[in-house]
């Protein structure tokens, strides 16, 4: 494995902190404290050499600083309270203790290393910060980690944030916030809405029992080595394909999307190469964005914090292989559309009165994927200063077999999916002139 040095670790705080519109505290909403149990979200990019190499690495701690002006959570710690009921409650503690900002350097490593190989190489995520670490250590770690790594001949940028504090919109708002800052714009385009969202009603903070036993068992995520990870490409065109291809075979002309139709042609090939019993089941979890769904009150389209749902579809082998692309497609965008606002709130409702945690699980499966992140985040929008970044990637936190990550593609339109599933299933893909003729590598 290449070397990686750390050259220094500094704590980055926001200069603004005596500021009166700053909020002291933060409790968590259901859709945070469900994920306590799991890894930060880990994302990073990867960069040409700035032309300014001297001053670039005191310019982003700099920046960063005053981002957190705006973002004052991601500079505090989580703060645990035990009630007299055997119950706890977590909230944010917006005490300004600080964000961890590595400076490293890894010249042994270039860019071709990473944009040219086969498979993700591991030593990707030694370049972020945090690993290992779960939302819950947040009372003692820092809830946002930046590491800026020296290769060769570019530089990574690799970002863990607490889960239980942000989810993916809102994990890209920061970055895209930080790099508008750091390449000179005095204000940031979107302010972040920091106040977290309740149903009325609901007493706060929320208490519950943080035991074994009221942990999921679900298994998403498993504490196993990271399995192997392959990028494939697709292009604007060979999506638009798809997504035609989908509608034609259940008479519609739009009513599939493309990112339903590609999901849904990446889930049958990984299925198809894995081989699997005809009569076993399949799961396929998508992750459903609350924002736009909750209107009364409405949840800011800014809303920073946890604001998702996960979707869930599941099938029996010989009856998804047999019954083609657009019937399943349409089945996946009929189980969104019946995520309604009423059937959000009867989650948090249900989720007080019976508290369920994502948690770390042994569980080897080739029967699921699960999706994260999403095309429409603006990732490659984030120009620091001194040029838009060259590729995403991310780190090893929550990676299991089955992971489905969607970024959006350097070209304008296309999507890259990053998938974690066994060796010999990624090579098959790789092979399945199927699956490839919508694919690249």
């Amino acid at each position: 494995m290449a070397e990686i040095q750390a050259i220094s670790t500094t704590l980055v705080q926001a200069r603004s902190h005596n500021n009166s519109d700053v909020v002291p505290r933060m409790d968590l909403t259901p859709w945070d404290l469900q994920l306590l149990e799991v890894e930060t979200i880990q994302k990073g990019l990867l960069f040409h050499n700035p032309e300014s190499q001297d001053t670039y690495i005191q310019h982003l701690k700099d920046s960063l600083s005053s981002t957190l002006d705006f973002f004052v959570p991601l500079a505090g710690r989580l703060a645990i309270s035990e009630h007299d009921d055997g119950t706890i409650s977590v909230s944010i503690s917006c005490n300004n203790a600080g964000a961890l900002f590595v400076h490293a350097l890894a010249r042994s490593i270039a860019l071709s290393d990473i944009l040219d190989s086969i498979y993700v190489p591991r030593v990707v995520h030694s370049l972020f910060p945090l690993n290992g670490v779960k939302n819950i250590e947040g009372t003692s770690k820092p809830l946002l980690a930046v590491q800026v790594t020296e290769l060769e001949d570019g530089i990574f940028i690799g970002c863990s944030i607490n889960h239980s504090v942000v989810d993916g919109r809102s994990f890209w708002h920061f970055f895209n916030s930080w790099a508008e800052i750091s390449r000179g714009l005095g204000r940031i385009s979107k302010l972040p809405a920091l106040e977290r969202w309740f149903l009325e009603g609901i007493e706060q903070p929320i208490r519950f029992l943080f035991t074994k036993e009221n942990q999921n068992s679900d298994g998403l995520i498993q504490p196993l080595a990271p399995p192997p990870e392959r990028v494939f490409h697709f292009t604007k065109g060979k999506i638009s394909q798809l997504k035609s291809k989908a509608n034609a075979e259940v008479n519609y002309t739009n009513k599939i999307s493309s990112l339903q139709a590609l999901l849904t042609h990446v889930w049958r090939s990984a299925i198809r190469n894995q081989r699997l019993d005809p009569k076993e089941d399949v799961s396929f979890f998508v992750i459903i964005g609350a924002r736009p769904r909750i209107l009364n009150p409405p949840l800011p389209e800014s809303y920073f914090g946890n604001a998702v749902h996960i979707g869930k579809m599941t099938k029996k082998v010989g009856e998804f292989l047999e019954e083609g692309l657009g019937n399943t497609a349409l089945e996946m965008n009929k189980m969104i559309s019946l995520h309604t606002e009423e059937k959000i709130k009867d989650f948090l409702k249900s989720w007080i009165k019976k508290p369920e945690f994502l948690r770390v699980s042994g569980v080897r499966s080739d029967n699921r994927l699960v999706t994260s992140s999403s095309p429409r985040f603006d990732i490659y929008g984030n120009d620091f200063g001194w040029g838009k970044p060259v590729a995403v990637r991310s780190g090893s936190a929550n990676k299991a077999r089955g992971k489905l990550t969607v970024y959006p593609g350097v070209e304008e339109g296309s999507i890259d999916i990053e998938l974690c599933l066994r060796f010999e299933v990624l090579e098959a893909l790789a092979n399945d002139p199927d699956f490839m003729n919508f694919a690249s590598i």
